[in-house]
């Protein structure tokens, strides 16, 4: 029998997983009660027909939920195996979910959202040590998320624990608040004066092709493909589970976005680690006409 704790942060998304692991083939139950799982466990084990089962678990359980280290600790001396997924987001991630969603965070006991995150951190840092799967949701799209967990519970994938976004934007609308590492492009010949191209993105082939055309494109994306390959298993060995690195120019139209098509056609497919791309700024020159 597979087990899987479902664990991690209010508004990180645990539900949502936990949808799309019983779609996946897990007996789903959310919400246990920690004193029930010892009991659980020995049912389960001794059912043919439950061969994967997922237990949401988290501070909803109040008071018992300080008991989950003695009853993880039982698993361990009955020999019963299970994983850990835990599912996070950052802070200011969360306390905008809350407002969106207009409902109270479990520990905040009438006070702000930001006040129940700190002490629901401080409960779950035992878990969270103990997690076999770390996924920061706070920039995942839901596909994003399943196609995650897909790696992780149908493909059997090695799964690191970090995800990479690549991000290009425009400095005239501002850096990226979520920002690792954030790249100044402007540096580059900008197709923006070039006849023809004004009007194009960095996601067409007249404009990459111009840019990548100068011999300073090239050393800069050989540089940065060389500085993220060494940072990155210093990461994952750290801890760290989200990567967002920042390619900008002027508008985020052109220069930003070559440069961050390129830096992803080079990280894609190497394990270890999720990856996507997002262009934040490219239509809004588009829309005034630009």
């Amino acid at each position: 029998m597979k087990l899987v704790i479902v664990t991690g942060m209010s508004g990180a998304g645990k539900k949502t997983a936990m949808n799309m692991m019983e779609d996946m083939g897990f007996f789903c139950i959310d919400n246990l009660p920690i004193p029930l799982l010892d009991k659980f466990m020995d049912f389960s084990v001794s059912v043919t027909e439950m061969q994967k089962v997922a237990i949401g678990i988290d501070i909803r359980s109040g008071k018992g939920f300080g008991d989950i280290k003695g009853a993880l600790e039982q698993m361990d001396t009955k020999d019963i195996p299970y994983e850990i997924l835990f599912l996070d987001a950052e802070d200011q991630v969360l306390v905008k979910r809350y407002k969106e969603t207009r409902r109270n965070h479990p520990l905040a006991a009438g006070e702000r959202v930001d006040k129940g995150i700190t002490e629901e951190r401080k409960q779950l840092a035992e878990l969270k040590k103990r997690a076999n799967y770390i996924i920061d949701t706070s920039q995942l799209l839901t596909r994003e998320l399943k196609v995650e967990l897909e790696k992780i519970f149908v493909q059997n994938q090695d799964y690191k624990n970090l995800f990479v976004t690549i991000l290009s934007f425009g400095f005239k609308y501002g850096i990226p608040a979520d920002s690792d590492i954030v790249m100044d492009v402007r540096f580059l010949p900008n197709p923006y004066y070039v006849e023809g191209l004004r009007a194009k993105t960095g996601n067409d082939p007249e404009v990459s092709g111009y840019v990548m055309q100068y011999k300073e494109a090239n050393e800069f994306i050989d540089k940065l493909e060389d500085m993220i390959n060494f940072l990155i298993p210093n990461y994952i060995a750290e801890g760290k589970n989200q990567l967002v690195i920042s390619i900008g120019c002027t508008g985020g139209k052109h220069r930003s976005v070559t440069l961050a098509n390129e830096l992803y056609k080079r990280l894609d497919g190497k394990k270890g680690y999720g990856l996507k791309i997002e262009h934040r700024d490219l239509e809004k020159d588009a829309l005034r006409g630009k």
